[in-house]
């Protein structure tokens, strides 16, 4: 490959952007893969971006959409560094490429996760240079997240958030070869509520063909049904006095929209009719509406949606444990709460003694944290392997238990730690939480390395380096350091066993 030049400039569809050179890479920021959605596009579905005279500078990132964190453990928007002053260019996103001469790489499209109500392209910790540098061109790509994204509006699309991604896809799809890709060879990958949005693009219509190959990191068990995230709009409109209509809410700042999100989020833990949502930190996410989402991914992929896409899908052994130290829980769970837990989290009205029964030396911060991790994260990721398998597809799986040396080891492998190994970036952005001050342990370094090698291996062609999934054997990819690390069975088979016959129907009020 050849070297990038100081000043690279690439023609776009819609005009020339010159960008950065990192390193060995280069780097484009802030390119409008869409329009800005607001004023009479707003609450809309996506529209082209304008094109542009002359070259625009693609040397720092698009602002982040509007968002609140309520607690989200990642880190603030305003950590990404410079971005543009207009603050409604929302829609933009991010390339690096190794060889912008080059033809043929394959690419990497990132999703970031935040409870869909956070998250931007620009995190330090989604910088795309390490994972560039093998040879593998790296997109990151601001979608709307929170009332803007996913809030089910009257009178426009529900996932306006999913659409966008679409969109930046598409872009790629488009233009990406003028970056040395391969529009034929496109991966999306994401974890958490990415990985959700990367689920769901698996049985989209609107997303078919636009990526050959899907990486979900730690999938999120909550898809709902219109009558949940109606209900949830009608609790968010209440302190305006208005309706959940886009019209109504059109002249609505962003910002106040965030007042009342921050309401809701108040009087969460009272709304007991949205079962285990008002447990979570969260009032969104991706709505099954029959028409953008037509199904929610288990059944899709079932049914054989996605049975050409290889498909790469795990969780962290330990995910639910970011949430309980930054919760301030670590050491101070009850039994009382263990049995709560279990009871809203578990499959079926008797979950808490089948866990207990299953665990019998479990104390009740395990129990609390493995119902937690089970649903949220844990038993959605391997169902949705082995719904892909049985559609048809290739799967892979995987589950990272190396455990983090942050917060005096209290983390384990919690959610979020896959990030900063998968991308390479040790020493800022989330890894500062999720992994602790510099400089990353050797051990950090070891299986940062192995994670990203079967991810670019998989973006090359397909394979991450191990035999795909099967009911029969349940192959999976352990990543860890040292002897700790391998193929085996399926390690959380006790977990398994308890969540066999559990569906992940989309969730309505009371469920």
């Amino acid at each position: 490959m050849t070297a990038p030049t100081t000043s690279p400039l690439i023609r776009t569809g819609a005009g020339q952007v010159r960008g950065l050179v990192d390193g060995d890479v280069a780097v484009f920021r802030g390119i409008p893969f869409a329009a800005p959605p607001v004023g009479a596009r707003r609450f809309g579905a996506p529209e082209a971006a304008e094109p542009w005279d002359g070259v625009r500078e693609a040397d720092v990132f698009g602002p982040p959409p509007p968002q609140s964190m309520a607690g989200m453990p990642i880190p603030a928007p305003d950590a990404t560094g410079p971005v543009r002053h207009d603050p409604t260019d929302w829609l933009t996103l991010n390339v690096w490429t190794p060889d912008p001469g080059a033809a043929g790489l394959p690419v990497l499209v990132w999703i970031y996760g935040g409870a869909y109500r956070a998250g931007n392209a620009g995190e330090p910790g989604y910088d795309g240079a390490t994972l560039a540098s093998t040879g593998t061109v790296i997109v990151t790509a601001n979608h709307r997240v929170g009332v803007e994204g996913y809030a089910h509006l009257d009178g426009v699309p529900d996932n306006r958030g999913l659409l966008d991604q679409v969109a930046a896809l598409r872009w790629v799809h488009e233009n990406i070869a003028a970056f040395g890709g391969d529009p034929g060879r496109v991966t999306v990958f994401g974890e958490s509520a990415g990985a959700g949005s990367v689920a769901a693009l698996m049985v989209m219509p609107a997303a078919r063909g636009l990526f050959g190959r899907a990486i979900a990191q730690s999938v999120p068990g909550t898809y709902f049904a219109p009558a949940l995230a109606r209900d949830v709009a009608v609790e968010l409109c209440r302190p305006l006095g208005l309706a959940p209509d886009a019209a109504a809410l059109a002249d609505i700042a962003p910002d106040r929209l965030l007042g009342v999100l921050a309401e809701l989020d108040a009087r969460m833990s009272t709304l007991t009719k949205w079962g285990l949502v008002a447990r979570t930190p969260t009032p969104f996410s991706p709505v099954v509406d029959g028409d953008v989402l037509p199904t929610d991914p288990w059944t899709g992929l079932a049914a054989g949606a996605a049975r050409d896409v290889p498909l790469l899908v795990g969780h962290n052994r330990d995910e639910w444990r970011l949430f309980l130290v930054m919760g301030g829980l670590a050491g101070a769970v009850t039994d009382e709460m263990a049995t709560a837990a279990m009871t809203v989290f578990g499959p079926g009205p008797d979950a808490a003694d089948r866990y207990r029964a299953a665990f019998p030396d479990a104390d009740a911060e395990r129990l609390y944290v493995t119902a937690h991790s089970d649903r949220m994260f844990r038993m959605p990721s391997l169902h949705l392997a082995a719904a892909h398998a049985a559609g048809g597809g290739s799967s892979h799986l995987y589950e990272l238990t190396w455990p983090s040396p942050a917060a005096g080891g209290a983390l384990g492998a919690c959610h979020a730690l896959d990030v900063p190994l998968v991308f390479g970036v040790l020493d800022r952005g989330l890894a500062l939480m999720v992994l602790g001050t510099p400089p990353p342990t050797a051990e950090a370094v070891e299986v940062s390395e192995r994670m990203r090698a079967a991810w670019t291996a998989f973006a090359r062609d397909g394979d991450p380096g191990w035999s795909p999934y099967d009911e029969q054997r349940r192959l999976t990819r352990v990543f860890d350091a040292g002897d700790r690390d391998g193929l085996g069975p399926y390690p959380e088979e006790t977990s398994r066993q308890l969540w066999t016959d559990f569906s992940f129907d989309p969730l309505g009020p009371e469920s």
